[in-house]
C-alpha cells in the first residue's frame, strides 16, 4: 500500500520546503521537477499528489487529465493544489473541473493546514486501496467458486450421457434427461457470467476478433435462448437481412450479448407472449432490436437496468437470476465500440432493446470463415482402438466419464491423483490422457510435464478437463504440455472432437 506523496513543483522552493514539512511528521514524499518525472512516479504508485499551480498552467493539464480518466475503477487519487488566489484562480477552476479529487491550498499555506489536508488525503487513499483489495479477493473467490461448482456439474452431465446410451428409446428417461441437461446448462451459464464479471472488473477480458457472419451470430443467440422461450411457450419472430454480411467481432462475446437480450425478454414476458428479433445493416453498423410484449419498464428503470446486479422485480414473483446478463451485454458491446439502449412505453407495455455495433465489413460474403462441421452424434462409430487414461480426484467425475467413454468403444483406465497418473502413463503408454488440474499432491500441470518427459510422452494426446477456465489457466495448461483445455462440465461432443485422430 503506497502512502508516498508525489510533489511536483518545477520552480522555487515549494517542493523542497514541503518535503521537509512532511519528513518532520513522518510522511514519505518525493519531489519532481517535471511532469514527465511526475507521471513516471505515478505509474509506480502514490498515496496522493501535491502540485504547484505552475504545473497545471502549462500544457501538462491534458496529460494529468488523461491520467485521471484512465485510473482503474477503484482509484480516485487525491490531488492537493497549491494556488496563489485560491478558488478565484483560473488554473484552480480548471483543475477542479478536469482533475477530479482536488483540494485547494492557498499560498502561503499554514503548516497545520498542509499536514491536515495531506493526512486526510492519505486516509481517503487507504480506503481506495481497501476497495481494490476487496475487488481482488472477490475475483479470486468467484474463480474458486466457479471451479468448485463445475466439479459436481461434470459428473451430473456425464451421467446424463450414460442414460442416453442405456435408454435411447425411453420417453420418460429422455424427458428426465432433458430437464437435467437444461438445468446444468443454466447453472453453467450463471457460473460463466460470474466469471465474466470478475474478468471485466480486473481488466482481463480481451476481445478475440475475427471475420464472422452476421447470420451465425443470430442463429447461435437464438439457439442459446430457445430453451427458456420453449418452456414459456413464447412465439419468437426473427427478421434478418436477406444478404449475408461479414462482421469484425468477437463471435462468442457478440453471441452472448444478443442471447442475453433474448433471455431477458423471455424472463419478463408472460407465458405465450411474443418476442421479436429484428436485425438490420446500415452502412458499417449492425443493429439488433429485441422487442417483447412483457411487463415493460418504469421510466426510472431505463437508466438503472444495465447496472451490475440490478434486479427489475416482477409483480407477484420472487426475484430470479443474478442481475448480470444486461450489464455484461453492455460492457461487451461497448468494448466493440457499440452501444445498447432500452425503450418502454411503461409498465405492461413491453420493452425494446436496441444493440448497435459498428463492425460490418465491406467484404465479399464468401470470405467469411465456414462454420465447423457438426461433431458426430451419440451412437456414431468411434475409434475404439485408442487407450484413454482418465485422471481426476473427483471420483464421481472420473468414474462416470470412464463409463461413458467405454460405451463409445474406447479402452479406459481411471486413476485419482497426479502421482498415479504419472505411474500409469509410464506403465501402460496410453494414447490419450484426460486429466483434471486441481488435484492434491502433484497437480495436473506438474503431472503433464512429467508425462511429457517420459519415453514416448511427446506422442500422447494430453487434454486438460478442469474447473479452472480463465485465460491464464489455459495459457498455463499449454505451457505445461496440454494439447487441449476443456472446462467442466464439458460438452461431450467437444471432447469427442478432441479425441478424433488427426487427418
Amino acid at each position: 500500500m503506497d502512502r508516498r506523496i508525489v510533489i511536483c513543483a518545477p520552480t522555487g522552493q515549494d517542493g523542497t520546503l514541503t518535503a521537509r514539512v512532511y519528513a518532520s511528521v513522518g510522511i514519505e514524499s518525493i519531489v519532481c521537477r517535471s511532469v514527465d518525472a511526475l507521471m513516471e512516479h505515478l505509474t509506480r504508485g502514490a498515496g496522493a499528489v501535491l502540485l504547484a499551480e505552475e504545473v497545471i498552467s502549462s500544457t501538462a493539464m491534458r496529460t494529468l487529465a488523461d491520467y485521471v480518466v484512465s485510473q482503474p475503477t477503484w482509484s480516485d487519487i487525491p490531488i492537493l493544489l497549491l494556488t496563489r488566489s485560491g478558488a478565484d484562480s483560473v488554473e484552480a477552476q480548471r483543475a477542479v473541473e478536469y482533475l477530479g479529487n482536488v483540494t485547494l491550498l492557498e499560498r502561503p499555506v499554514r503548516t497545520i493546514a498542509l499536514i491536515t489536508a495531506t493526512r486526510s488525503a492519505i486516509r481517503a487513499r487507504e480506503r481506495q486501496y481497501q476497495v481494490r483489495d476487496a475487488d481482488q479477493r472477490k475475483d479470486e473467490f468467484l474463480a474458486t467458486l466457479a471451479h468448485e461448482l463445475r466439479n459436481p456439474l461434470a459428473p451430473i452431465r456425464t451421467s446424463m450421457g450414460i442414460l442416453r446410451h442405456l435408454h435411447p428409446d425411453s420417453g420418460p428417461v429422455t424427458q428426465l434427461r432433458n430437464v437435467v441437461d437444461r438445468q446444468v446448462t443454466h447453472l453453467t451459464r450463471l457460473v460463466d457470467d460470474l466469471l465474466d464479471v470478475a474478468r471485466i472488473t480486473s481488466g482481463k477480458v480481451v476481445l478475440k476478433k475475427s471475420r464472422i457472419s452476421l447470420q451465425s451470430v443470430i442463429h447461435h443467440a437464438v439457439e442459446i435462448s430457445s430453451s427458456i422461450m420453449e418452456s414459456k411457450k413464447h412465439t419468437l419472430q426473427i427478421e434478418e437481412p436477406a444478404l449475408p454480411y461479414l462482421l469484425d467481432a468477437d463471435h462468442a462475446r457478440l453471441v452472448q450479448s444478443v442471447a442475453n437480450l433474448l433471455v431477458n425478454a423471455a424472463k419478463f414476458t408472460p407465458p405465450e407472449g411474443t418476442i421479436s428479433l429484428r436485425t438490420e445493416v446500415e452502412g458499417d453498423t449492425a443493429v439488433f432490436r429485441v422487442r417483447d410484449n412483457g411487463i415493460g419498464l418504469e421510466p426510472a428503470s431505463l437508466t438503472k437496468i444495465f447496472d451490475l446486479f440490478a434486479q427489475n422485480p416482477v409483480p407477484g414473483e420472487a426475484p430470479t437470476g443474478l442481475g448480470i446478463g444486461l450489464s455484461l451485454a453492455r460492457q461487451f458491446v461497448e468494448m466493440h465500440g457499440g452501444s445498447i439502449l432500452v425503450t418502454s412505453d411503461g409498465p405492461g407495455k413491453g420493452s425494446e432493446f436496441i444493440l448497435t455495433l459498428p463492425v460490418v465489413l465491406r467484404e465479399e460474403p464468401q470470405r467469411a470463415e465456414p462454420e465447423a462441421a457438426p461433431a458426430p452424434g451419440f451412437g456414431t462409430p468411434r475409434n475404439g482402438s485408442r487407450n484413454i487414461l482418465v485422471v481426476d480426484d473427483n471420483v464421481d467425475a472420473a468414474d462416470t466419464l470412464e463409463v461413458l467413454l467405454g460405451m463409445d468403444g474406447f479402452s479406459v483406465t481411471t486413476v485419482y491423483d497426479g502421482v498415479a497418473a504419472v505411474a500409469q502413463a509410464s506403465s501402460s503408454r496410453p494414447d490419450v490422457v484426460v486429466m483434471d488440474i486441481g488435484m492434491p499432491g502433484i497437480d495436473g500441470y506438474d503431472a503433464a510435464r512429467l508425462i511429457r518427459q517420459q519415453p514416448g510422452g511427446e506422442k500422447i494426446l494430453l487434454i486438460a478437463l478442469t474447473g479452472w477456465g480463465q485465460t491464464a489457466d489455459k495459457q498455463r495448461a499449454g505451457q505445461a504440455g496440454f494439447d487441449h483445455h476443456l472446462v467442466k462440465p464439458v460438452d461431450y461432443e467437444m471432447l469427442m472432437q478432441c479425441l478424433q485422430p488427426a487427418g
